[in-house]
């Protein structure tokens, strides 16, 4: 081989690592967050999330950044409402218990079950079971499969 097609070669690979790099994920850290169609407040509000809503980073624009969420609609978020400090997870279907421990011999805890869409910070994942605080500080179990994190 040449020195230019290996050089080519390199060049190709680095380009391909980085066009299939997964998405940044990221999460609201701000009490509340207004999702636009577009990159500016200009731009119709579309829906309004919670502290913990996880998101993909699509691509940012100033300080705006294109998110998806769950169902994989893309968004608008202004970027200093959002954080890549932590994970979360949000639930994916309505009715969905949550427990005191990691297993379904564990009591439910008083306030589920929860709906779609209710988000929370990611404590520790233990096994199939995930460590969970919502924005109210309560803490609980969800099985693994119930959530996407993010």
């Amino acid at each position: 081989m040449t020195k230019f097609s290996i050089s080519a070669s390199l060049l190709a690979l680095i380009f391909l690592c980085f066009e299939v790099s997964p998405a940044l994920a990221l999460c609201i850290k701000s009490e509340k967050a207004n999702l636009r169609k577009g990159p500016g407040t200009k731009h119709e509000k579309l829906w309004q999330v919670f502290r913990y809503m996880p998101f993909k980073l699509l691509k940012t624009r100033n300080d705006w950044k294109q998110v998806q969420d769950l169902d994989g609609d893309a968004y608008w978020v202004h970027a200093p409402l959002t954080t890549q400090k932590f994970k979360c997870a949000v639930i994916k279907n309505n009715k969905t218990n949550l427990r005191e421990g990691p297993g379904t011999k564990f009591p439910k805890v008083s306030w589920a079950p929860v709906d779609k869409f209710f988000s929370m910070k990611v404590l520790k994942i233990k096994n199939n079971w995930v460590h969970v605080e919502d924005a109210a500080g309560d803490k609980a179990w969800i099985y693994r499969p119930l959530v996407w994190i993010q």
